[in-house]
């Protein structure tokens, strides 16, 4: 959907980096990013023995889109690659309370989701770095984690929101970093003036 080669093709031109499941990747990893389509997020990482995330901080990058449900075509909004999804969680809960919940031995940081892939891991692709990134969780060692890790990518401005329920904003600001980026036609940095 977004221009990513199949996996084949990864495959083929990194043959040192192996595929595990998603329990032999928990397993032996000490952090974990989730980036599981957000329908599907919490069922899959339940569904891990017990001992692969508890103690570990699991990033949490999904958004919880709904695609294509027949009630949205009374209001579509049209992308380019189809009608915009709705939210599963919005408000009262969110994608990262739910795997929190799911997962209570684990420290879940909402982080990364309001940004492009590629400029997570490269802010420096607008105004050399210069603009913000937001992370949310209920555990300060866990935030610190992922905070460490987005300065190691390049990140200066990093704005803690607080505990999890902040990932609700986080993830409903999907929608309007989706719209912002189509007026754009591209990628785009923001920046939190205070």
């Amino acid at each position: 959907m977004m221009g990513t080669p199949p996996y084949q093709d990864f495959q083929s031109a990194h043959p040192g980096i192996p595929l595990h499941t998603f329990a032999e990747a928990a397993q032996g990893a000490d952090l974990v990013i989730n980036g599981i389509d957000g329908a599907h997020a919490v069922q899959t990482l339940a569904a891990l023995p017990s001992t692969a995330l508890a103690g570990k901080t699991l990033i949490d990058y999904a958004v919880p889109y709904r695609y294509q449900q027949p009630d949205e075509a009374d209001r579509p909004w049209p992308t380019p690659w189809s009608v915009m999804p709705r939210l599963e969680a919005a408000d009262t809960d969110s994608l990262a309370e739910q795997i929190q919940r799911a997962l209570p031995a684990s420290k879940v940081v909402k982080a990364f989701v309001t940004q492009e892939q590629e400029t997570v891991t490269h802010p420096e692709q607008f105004a050399d770095g210069d603009h913000t990134t937001l992370l949310a969780g209920d555990h300060t060692d866990a935030k610190d984690t992922a905070a460490e890790l987005l300065r190691s990518y390049g990140w200066h401005d990093i704005i803690d929101l607080g505990p999890l329920p902040a990932a609700r904003g986080m993830e409903m600001y999907a929608h309007l970093h989706t719209a912002i980026g189509l007026a754009l036609r591209g990628r785009f940095g923001v920046k939190i003036i205070r």
